[in-house]
């Protein structure tokens, strides 16, 4: 019960804490980019199964490979990318959290 918890918790709470303190005058607009880094669980489509309870994201899928990673660390770099990169770095939080609680 903590796991589904924590993982759905990271990946919302987590982009709203960051918009409500970093990003106070566009929160909301900060809010929905960096909620779009769901966007990179596209690439469960190509698993079989797409969904499997103990399997580990990490390293598995190509958008949550470690060289993926490394891009969205770069990507946090130009202030014009910052915010799609937290997303991305946030999503992948969340999914180590979720890894480390199986």
């Amino acid at each position: 019960m903590l796991q589904p918890f924590l993982h759905y918790g990271c990946h919302i709470l987590l982009p709203l804490f960051v918009a409500l303190i970093w990003y106070k005058p566009k929160w909301q607009l900060a809010f929905l980019i960096m909620l779009s880094g769901f966007w990179i669980d596209i690439d469960h489509l190509l698993a079989t199964p797409i969904f499997s309870p103990n399997r580990c994201s990490i390293n598995f899928h190509p958008l949550h490979s470690y060289y993926a990673i490394v891009i969205y660390l770069f990507l946090l770099i130009p202030n014009k990318t910052r915010l799609v990169a937290l997303g991305l770095a946030i999503h992948i939080i969340a999914d180590v959290v979720d890894c480390l609680l199986m």
